[in-house]
């Protein structure tokens, strides 16, 4: 079998720019698109002003970062009095941009990878998405659902 990411990742994906407020990323993603498996946005890829990927945004990266700094250090959150600490971590989120929360470390994949190349790569680091990248443009997107969509219907 001979399929290529090129034959089937998603070439209309949702992007946002690094430098926006985190706030339009969570509308964002809110109100995503439903793609043809059924799945709903639940990323958005990231680039810079001048269109070079740089990153991708999750909702996983969002709630993360609508935790309290606190609950890294160690505590477990059970004692704690949470009055008020979600309307002030919403607050903050808000006024973070896409670039302090958005995942920067990422793989990505060419165009010609054979699909069993990229299903090895997804499922090892459980990723969910994998940007697929060409001179350092994002191309298309490769999603685990579309992957397992393709194989199986």
């Amino acid at each position: 079998m001979k399929i290529y990411a090129k034959d089937i990742m998603v070439t209309d994906f949702e992007t946002i720019e690094s430098n926006a407020p985190a706030e339009k990323a969570i509308q964002m993603i809110l109100h995503g698109r439903t793609r043809e498996t059924g799945d709903k946005t639940s990323s958005l890829m990231v680039h810079d002003n001048v269109k070079m990927f740089v990153g991708i945004i999750t909702m996983a990266d969002i709630l993360y970062h609508l935790r309290p700094d606190f609950l890294n250090y160690g505590i477990s959150g059970e004692e704690v009095d949470w009055t008020g600490q979600f309307e002030l971590a919403l607050k903050q989120i808000k006024g973070k941009t896409v670039n302090e929360i958005m995942s920067s470390n990422i793989v990505g994949a060419s165009a010609d990878e054979h699909l069993m190349v990229i299903l090895d790569r997804m499922v090892k680091n459980k990723y969910q998405r994998l940007p697929v990248l060409k001179n350092g443009r994002l191309i298309g997107v490769v999603y685990i659902s579309d992957v397992y969509y393709h194989l199986f219907s």
